[in-house]
């Protein structure tokens, strides 16, 4: 009886159908566009023999394609390969779960299957959409804004990896909607915008980069979603426009992709009584819209699927199987998901039975997806390999393309005096709000990385209480950075965006203060802010990601460029194509060697190299860090604090730099001083400091101290002249206890009397020269240069640097005596000293003499991260200049980088430079330019910088935990080995481009 019923259904509603006049029948097809791929070749010999050996029944079944998880339990996982068999289905959709799993499950269910599956996923910001631990592309309104296509392409190709990778054939992308209706429940973030041009354009680069790498497209929601505010999961959705308003407006994108080849398109249900007056009727169940006018007026040849059959948009008034059906003989090709695959099948066979839909036009659409599998390479099918799969959906070029597409996507809406990139980190007090979060961000984490910042957080729907509190407590800063996150994507819920927050927004950019604020939401969520005429700098990141909030704050500092445009009109001020142009090449961009033309697989011999000084106990941990074009492309910590394995290296922890202390300390300062006329390092000693005068130093020149050669002794242990001979300390050196008396710190409980640093200076006066001139590497002369700063400026030698040099730079974390600044968790250790202090050295200087000197000293005791490191040297890099504002002349830096008394000795003044000849495990990697300069440090540490290819490289690490005895490092020559492999990757990016240029 039920049987029955049904099939009085379908013939009642077929002849219905028939009967429906359509504005689109009988027409000649608009579009004589490129045939899909799949059509593009001879298949008929595979098709034929497959099609042979498959009855009526299971010609039904290739027409479905079921649903599958790889994060169900195994009973789910066992009915699907049952109905798999059961059906001979075509094909799976695979939804939630993980790469490695459904690797696993896609073998296993194409070794059971007769015909080999033709496998899709909705993956529009491809496959991290749907599978845990893969990386996310930007959503379609995110790409939206990108002023250029060609991006898109090369997402398109990425994706179509993804997909072959994990033995995947369609994806139902792109969506190609237009978005013209801002409260779109359902499409709104996954449309590429407003504009059908701009979406035809973008829809088409993505189509085109996975169609000409081996995966189909799946252009969607026929013929157009965009203009509804009802989701059609949850219900049947209706557009009351015209047919020739869809003719000419959601149609376009559709045409667009038609022309250069499409592979599939997939049906929405949506009702349309401009297209088809049937009531309660949906779209994927018209015969008027799939096959009048998707293949007849628009000519499309090729796969046409549903939406999923499950959704509330067909079940709601077609129950039971009976749209699956009624689906088919509206001309539908492919059936995604059926609400229940009995029902389903049941009601496509009576359909094909009593003639309603013949056997010729299943045989037609069967054909179709074979020819389909065939092109996907399914008549030459492989399992999936499992090995490494994780790391080949994150690769390198993925997180490239990534990184790339955020940084040509963020816009800038409004930026009153060009406020970014901001300029003088000196003369800012800088807070960073992050509004609807309680923890730290991203972007607050990468300000961090440019500038001193102090971060505060509101959380969700915080009080006018706290709001008020909150404003008083940012009133003594004058740049206020502002992220809005935890955005909500729905227009129904205001993207969760409070009244009381918007009012706070407005208070606080009334006051004396810039205000800068970046939204990490959707392009909608600004009109809940309509009145921002007072804010200094507004960013509209798109949406909340770890890349969107990095590129924000590169923005705003000046490490990228901004060149998106707003793809959609959220308010009159804040309409479509809005979007401010910005400068980069301020300071650092943090990217991927991709970026300047390196390839990041290159690169991981930097890992295997550090790794194996770490395995092998040369150092318990390290941060390497290498810029190139001004650009940090490769930044890693590796490692512990100390071999106990408890704290993790990060790359914000302080190193003890040691000797680097030289060229980042008395070399900047003596460099800036000359820069300003108040210095020259062809003066005599005894002129700066008139003490010396009468001794066997008092003509020594600071040229001939900078480059080592003044005959100056190596070192001098000034500690061993405070310990007596049973080992304790003589009584008017040091105390346990700090006192006026003895006010110098030089470790924990161990104090140095007040004057007891003139007994140093006289030690070195009076120290004999060396007999024979020449080359001598010598500390002695940087334990005067902080005198000489002081004596010029009048100024504390750290205070000079830090306002100076360092707080220009933004290289916060540069300091002496760190513990007084930073937490110890952020300082990595030194050396247990068992001689001279009898203690762990951890936030304390490794160096002895600095240590009896407070901590501060011109050869040994500055601390730092290898980022703030980075930015002393690229300054040197670029002769002077960093952030815009010129801090040393570029004559000075060409000079006291360039070598003096060369080839008998090889130095600069103050800096290292190459042996010439090259010597074996030597001071510099062999691939290193002649012009390049830097500086090492005994507890580990390195630096170099290369002009010749625009290099700056860092290595920090504490080799001397847990005692200086420990030469493991210099045995394996960890450093420069490390930054060989960086030469090896320009020569290898050298000689890739000269093979392509002779191909």
């Amino acid at each position: 009886m039920i049987l029955k019923r049904l099939t009085l259904f379908l013939s009642l509603f077929f002849g219905t159908l028939a009967s429906i006049p359509s504005a689109f029948a009988q027409q000649v097809p608009d579009s004589t566009g490129t045939l899909p791929p799949f059509l593009q070749q001879d298949s008929r010999h595979w098709v034929d023999s497959v099609f042979a050996t498959l009855t009526p029944d299971e010609r039904i079944g290739q027409l479905i394609m079921l649903a599958a998880y790889s994060n169900r339990d195994r009973a789910f996982e066992d009915t699907l390969a049952q109905q798999i068999i059961k059906y001979n289905v075509g094909g799976l959709v695979f939804f939630q779960g993980g790469p490695g799993r459904q690797a696993h499950l896609s073998n296993r269910y194409q070794e059971i299957s007769k015909v080999p599956l033709l496998v899709a996923m909705d993956a529009e910001w491809g496959v991290g959409m749907r599978l845990d631990s893969v990386l996310k592309f930007p959503f379609q309104m995110t790409l939206g804004a990108l002023p250029e296509d060609t991006l898109l392409y090369a997402m398109g190709r990425e994706v179509a990896y993804q997909f072959k990778r994990l033995g995947m054939h369609v994806n139902f992308a792109p969506v190609v909607d237009v978005n013209n209706n801002a409260d779109n429940p359902v499409i709104g973030f996954r449309s590429f915008g407003e504009n059908k041009y701009n979406v035809a354009r973008k829809a088409a680069a993505y189509m085109r980069g996975m169609q000409d790498n081996g995966i189909i497209a799946v252009a969607k929601h026929f013929p157009g979603h965009g203009d509804t505010d009802v989701d059609s999961h949850l219900d049947l959705p209706s557009i009351y426009q015209s047919a020739k308003r869809l003719d000419t407006l959601e149609l376009y994108p559709f045409r667009h992709l038609m022309k250069q080849g499409l592979g599939g398109v997939m049906i929405a249900h949506l009702n349309i009584p401009s297209l088809d007056t049937t009531t309660n009727l949906p779209s994927s169940l018209s015969k008027p819209v799939i096959t009048s006018l998707l293949k007849e007026k628009l000519g499309f040849e090729g796969l046409v699927f549903s939406d999923a059959m499950n959704m509330k948009g067909v079940t709601k008034f077609y129950p039971g199987g009976s749209a699956d059906a009624l689906s088919l003989m509206a001309g539908m090709d492919v059936l995604e998901f059926p609400e229940n695959i009995d029902s389903s099948f049941n009601a496509i066979k009576m359909a094909v039975d009593s003639g309603l839909v013949s056997q010729e036009a299943i045989d037609a659409r069967v054909r179709r997806v074979l020819e389909a599998k065939y092109w996907a390479g399914l008549n030459n099918y492989k399992p999936v390999d499992p090995q490494h799969i994780y790391q080949n959906l994150n690769n390198p070029q993925a997180q490239y393309i990534n990184r790339t597409l955020t940084e040509n996507a963020v816009t800038v809406l409004q930026n009153k005096a060009n406020l970014i990139p901001i300029q003088r980190l000196d003369t800012l007090r800088v807070a960073a709000l992050a509004i609807g979060t309680t923890k730290p961000t991203a972007f607050q984490a990468k300000l961090a990385e440019y500038t001193a910042i102090d971060t505060f957080f509101l959380p969700a729907n915080s009080s006018i209480d706290s709001l008020y509190s909150m404003k008083e407590r940012l009133k003594g800063y004058n740049t206020i950075l502002v992220g809005i996150h935890d955005v909500g994507t729905r227009p129904a819920t205001d993207y969760s965006i409070t009244p009381e927050e918007v009012v706070f927004i407005k208070e606080l950019a009334r006051g004396n203060v810039n205000v800068i604020m970046s939204i990490f939401g959707n392009a909608y969520s600004v009109s809940r802010f309509r009145e921002l005429k007072d804010i200094n700098t507004l960013i509209m990141a798109y949406q909340e990601t770890q890349n969107t909030q990095e590129v924000a704050a590169q923005l705003i500092f000046g490490g990228s460029a901004a060149t998106g445009k707003m793809p959609v009109t959220a308010t009159p001020a804040y309409d479509l194509k809005t979007g401010l142009a910005t400068e980069a090449g301020l300071r650092f961009r943090y990217t991927y060697p991709e970026a300047v033309g390196l390839d990041s697989k290159d690169f991981s011999r930097i890992d295997t190299l550090v790794n194996q000084a770490i395995a092998a106990g040369a150092i318990p941990g390290a941060q390497v860090l290498v810029a190139k074009d001004g650009n940090v492309i490769y930044q890693k910590s590796f490692g512990y604090h100390t071999y106990e394995n408890e704290v993790p290296v990060q790359n914000t922890d302080l190193y003890d730099l040691a000797s680097i202390t030289k060229i980042s300390t008395s070399l900047a300062a003596l460099m800036k001083l000359q820069s300003e006329g108040k210095f020259d390092f062809n003066k005599r000693l005894a002129d700066y400091l008139p003490e010396f005068e009468g001794s066997n130093k008092e003509d020594l020149t600071f040229k001939e101290m900078l480059t080592h050669q003044a005959r100056l002794q190596a070192w001098i242990p000034f500690w061993k002249e405070t310990v007596r001979k049973n080992g304790k300390f003589k009584w008017r050196t040091f105390k346990a206890d700090s006192s006026a008396r003895f006010p110098v710190k030089v470790a924990q409980n161990l104090y140095m009397h007040r004057k007891y640093d003139k007994r140093l200076y006289k030690a070195i006066r009076k120290s004999p020269l060396n007999a024979q001139p020449g080359y001598v590497y010598s500390d002695l002369s940087f334990y005067l240069y902080p005198l000489i700063v002081e004596r010029i400026t009048g100024q504390k030698f750290e205070d000079y640097l830090r306002e100076e040099l360092y707080k220009p730079l933004g290289a916060t974390t540069l300091t002496f005596n760190p513990e007084d600044r930073f937490p110890k968790s952020r300082i990595v250790p030194t050396e247990i000293d068992t001689l001279f202090r009898k203690q762990l050295l951890h936030g304390t200087v490794h160096d002895e003499g600095a240590a009896m000197l407070g901590g501060i000293s011109g050869h040994a005791g500055l601390f730092g991260t290898s980022n703030d490191l980075a930015k002393l040297m690229q300054l040197y890099l670029q002769k002077g200049e960093y952030g815009g504002v010129r801090l040393l002349d570029e004559d000075v830096v060409e000079t006291y980088t360039s070598c003096q008394y060369c080839p008998d000795n090889r130095r600069a003044l103050g800096f290292d430079r190459i042996n010439s000849p090259y010597i074996e495990n030597g001071n510099a990697a062999k691939s290193a330019s002649p012009e390049s300069f830097g500086h090492s440090g005994f507890t580990g540490t390195f630096t170099w910088v290369d002009p010749k290819y625009n290099l700056v490289y860092v290595f920090l690490s504490n080799r001397v935990y847990p005692t200086r005895e420990n030469s493991k490092l210099y045995d394996l020559n960890t450093r420069t080995k490390v930054q060989q492999v960086i030469y090896d990757a320009i020569e290898a990016a050298g000689k890739g481009k000269k093979g392509a240029a002779q191909k």
